[in-house]
């Protein structure tokens, strides 16, 4: 994780070495700082009235040509079936915010943890997604097919916080151009906040926030509850796992984030952010995810961010029919069925393997296991970057890893193969070198003045 101090101590460094301080770039994003404050609270249940917009459900299906007892790529890139020697995420709590879970068969421990949607208890799915979500995280293994989700022995606690079909009473269910939405319909960073706290109170270990209010950095985005919530969850112990979010020129997340020169180090990537994605942004208190291909390259729709912490599998996604008791790959979108991709797919996979390492090792903090998740991922050969961060997770390496109960977590530096350097690279470096050569000469010539003054 960022800390402050380190960044001053960074700017201090530069300081000395040049004679000045480098100046902050105009209208440049800083890191987001939670205010002190107690977290959001209020009762359960939607702030306005709301009704029904749309049809309860939407269809799904499987893609033609998909043989269901074949391995699914996600599971071939993570091997997390290897990774239940060690653990199957039993005595963890999984808090699904989302559209709601729909009980299912594959779904043996699911308890419902309220809505701020409608008035049921958190067990109605009517846009799919949640659903989707809490199968990736704890769908049990079955004979019939070749899909389970990567904790199966984690419990699943079911907070319906947005949703696609539902509205205001005497509105539309379109969101329009507001920044604070988290999906198209009802839900925004109001209701995610009140949404976190109580699954914290609820006794959730870990939280998947498959959802994100993405704007533009101007647009006046509120997340300042948001924020206090996220913040609430980390100092509880709690492991709280954000989407980080999907590109697209339609939505709100509409530009990507971007880095002009890719051998400036990591941090001063927050001078170009152009796209905001809450809560992932809160990196401190969040472990955000990003989505890659089956081939484990970033996903193109993924958006990038100094924030995003890990990456994992974000196409053609197999999980539970939201509408059946069997599994399904795609659903229905305005050209036909379409495959399941997104940020939001991915990030389950990460919750998930947390609930693995919290039932391996109980002992470690909140902060001590994003770390672990962190150190133990696939890391680019070039180092953590925007578009994936540490890298794909690797749920094995994470369970077999030797942990130190109580050590603080580490400044997360990756021994890296050496790389081939760029010309502005190795010229920096040199411009660097001779500078700090010159420090020191003249460190030393006063030096040697002042020894002969005190001599005369």
């Amino acid at each position: 994780m960022r800390s402050p101090a380190r960044a001053a101590a960074l700017m201090l460094a530069v300081a000395m070495v040049t004679g000045v301080a480098p100046p902050a770039p105009a209208g440049a994003l800083a890191p987001p700082v939670v205010d002190p404050g107690p977290p959001p609270a209020g009762p359960v249940g939607p702030p306005v009235p709301t009704e029904l917009k749309a049809i309860c459900g939407i269809p799904t299906g499987v893609l033609p040509a998909t043989d269901l007892t074949k391995r699914t790529s996600a599971e071939a890139m993570l091997d997390y079936r290897s990774a239940w020697r060690f653990s199957r995420g039993a005595g963890q709590k999984v808090a699904v915010i989302d559209t709601g879970v729909n009980p299912h068969p594959r779904l043996r421990s699911l308890e419902a943890g309220g809505d701020y949607v409608g008035t049921s208890d958190g067990l109605q799915d009517c846009d799919a997604h949640g659903t989707l979500v809490a199968g990736i995280i704890a769908a049990a293994p079955s004979p019939d097919d070749s899909f389970a989700g990567i904790a199966p022995d984690a419990v699943i606690l079911s907070i319906r916080q947005n949703s696609g079909a539902f509205g205001p009473v005497g509105t539309s269910a379109d969101t329009g151009d507001d920044p604070n939405a988290v999906s198209p319909g009802f839900g925004n960073t109001h209701t995610l906040a009140l949404a976190i706290t109580r699954a914290v109170d609820l006794g959730a270990t870990v939280i998947n926030m498959s959802e994100v209010a993405c704007a533009p950095v101007a647009s006046g985005l509120d997340d300042a509850e948001l924020g206090r919530a996220v913040r609430y969850a980390f100092e509880r112990n709690v492991v709280v796992v954000a989407a980080a979010g999907n590109f697209n020129t339609q939505s709100m997340c509409n530009a990507q984030n971007t880095m002009a020169d890719p051998n400036r180090p990591l941090e001063t990537a927050w001078e170009s952010v152009g796209t905001i994605a809450s809560p992932a942004w809160f990196d401190d208190y969040v472990l955000a995810v990003a989505a890659v291909t089956p081939s484990a390259a970033p996903a193109e729709f993924s958006l990038h961010g100094p924030w995003v912490a890990v990456a994992a599998p974000g196409e053609r996604i197999t999980s539970l029919d939201p509408n059946g008791p069997g599994v399904i790959n795609a659903q229905m979108g305005r050209d036909g069925l379409a495959p399941l991709n997104g940020t939001s797919f991915a990030t389950p996979f990460v919750a998930g393997m947390v609930a693995l390492i919290r039932s391996r090792f109980p002992e470690l903090s909140a902060a001590e296991v994003m770390d672990l998740v962190k150190r133990t991922a696939r890391t680019p050969g070039r180092g953590p970057d925007l578009a994936t961060g540490y890298g794909v997770v690797d749920p094995v390496a994470a369970l077999t890893h030797q942990v130190v109960p109580g050590a603080a977590p580490t400044e997360m530096r990756i021994d890296l193969p050496p790389q081939q350097d760029s010309g502005d690279a190795r010229a920096r470096a040199i411009v660097w070198a001779v500078t700090g050569a010159s420090v020191m000469a003249m460190a030393a010539a006063l030096a040697l003045t002042a020894t002969r003054r005190r001599d005369r």
